[in-house]
């Protein structure tokens, strides 16, 4: 099938910004969803090229074509785009420091699973209802 080059490199250049792409099997489609340009047709036919040579890897599931970059198919997009080595695609992208949140330091024994707490979150809380005799279904009861 003849795709427009613009059509190419506007596929070429979403998957290698992002490392995914979601494809649903839809011949019919105008557009795809994500991609300004190229038909959803277009779209499923690069993605078929770009598994024949083991540059993604697709899943399918439920009509949906999920496509994972590999190693191979980053360089290829990489001397394809002429980009420089240090872009990456957004999946390969190391995360910056921690996120915010607690620290278990700072927490100590007396959180909700360590320690102390949870001797009383064993013993207490809202069972405290019931009571050791049982309840009064199966088998408990007056």
């Amino acid at each position: 099938m003849f795709i427009p080059k613009a059509n190419r490199i506007a596929v070429f250049k979403y998957l290698f910004s992002e490392g995914v792409l979601v494809v649903k099997k839809d011949t019919i489609s105008a557009t795809h969803p994500q991609i300004e340009g190229p038909t959803n047709l277009e779209v499923l036919m690069l993605v078929k090229s770009l598994e024949s040579k083991e540059y993604v890897r697709v899943t399918f599931n439920w009509q949906y074509n999920y496509v994972y970059l590999t190693p191979e198919g980053i360089e290829y997009l990489r001397t394809y785009l002429a980009l420089p080595a240090e872009v990456v695609p957004a999946t390969h992208r190391k995360v910056t420091g921690r996120p915010e949140g607690r620290d278990r330091e700072e927490e100590g024994n007396g959180g909700k699973f360590g320690g102390e707490g949870r001797a009383a979150f064993r013993g207490g809380g809202d069972r405290e209802y019931r009571g050791r005799e049982g309840g009064f279904g199966r088998g408990g009861g007056l």
